[in-house]
């Protein structure tokens, strides 16, 4: 049973004193591929330069709404995302992009700037988009639709809103990132999301080092525990873990472009 970790930060200074360890045991054991995400500047070279260390780690490069501020500063970094895509095969996505609203900064119309921008790019570069969104459901559905994202397509990460919104993203051809989140007590909403959603529409994440399953949660998380994730999905949707396995796999590889061999 091979997995893919759609989205992790292993770039964060949580696996300084063992990524390499860490990594090589994983890819080693169960775990087939991972997309490591940039979320800043910093991450996103720390992406590029993991995917070009091992060969079943790609990466995404992008900036988060909490770096807009400095992306704001140093506009030029746009260029470099841009050859990035264009030139490095082992970029398969522009994210994560979108807008947090959980906090009131940064400015909202300057996150709304930052992820038309990029969304943009995305189009450009004929990339998928990996979505953060936060609180911020309506504002996002429309700059999605805005700038055509249903061309590109992508994946709607730590999906958070109602099983009611997931004809929406499901029309503008987006799957579902779903990690340690939908293992925990207060996440009916989210099963209730995951029950609706066609199984063939989702794909497994960690968001590692943070959001770790229970029976882990709290601790750092890695590619590991997406065990656990599988064993709650395969409950809900009634099939094997297998399956989950196999589908999200072939469904991972769907949306990034990559053989689905595993």
């Amino acid at each position: 049973m091979k997995i893919f970790d759609t989205h992790a930060h292993y770039d964060d200074e949580a696996f300084d004193k063992d990524r390499d360890e860490l990594l090589t045991c994983l890819l080693a054991g169960n775990i087939g591929t991972i997309v490591n995400v940039g979320a800043s500047m910093d991450g996103c070279r720390a992406s590029v330069e993991l995917a070009s260390k091992y060969e079943h780690i790609y990466a995404a490069v992008g900036i988060h709404p909490d770096d807009y501020e400095r992306l704001d500063k140093n506009q030029e970094f746009l260029d470099w995302l841009r050859n990035e895509a264009l030139n490095n095969k082992k970029v398969v996505a522009i994210g994560e992009i979108g807008l947090d609203y959980y906090y009131d900064e940064p400015e909202r119309e300057l996150q709304k700037k930052w992820f038309a921008r990029q969304l943009e790019l995305a189009n450009e570069v004929n990339k998928p988009v990996i979505i953060h969104s936060r609180d911020a459901c309506a504002d996002t559905i429309d700059i999605l639709k805005n700038g055509h994202a249903q061309d590109i397509g992508g994946i709607i990460h730590c999906y958070s809103y109602s099983k009611e919104t997931v004809k929406t993203f499901y029309d503008m051809n987006f799957y579902f990132g779903i990690g340690g989140v939908l293992t925990f007590k207060n996440a009916r909403k989210l099963v209730e999301a995951a029950e609706v959603i066609p199984l063939d529409r989702i794909v497994l994440e960690t968001d590692c080092p943070y959001l770790a399953p229970v029976p882990n949660r709290g601790k750092r998380n890695d590619s590991s525990n997406i065990e656990y994730v599988i064993e709650k999905l395969a409950d809900i949707k009634g099939v094997t873990k297998e399956e989950i396995a196999r589908v999200t796999y072939e469904n991972a590889c769907r949306v990034y472009g990559l053989d689905e061999r595993m």
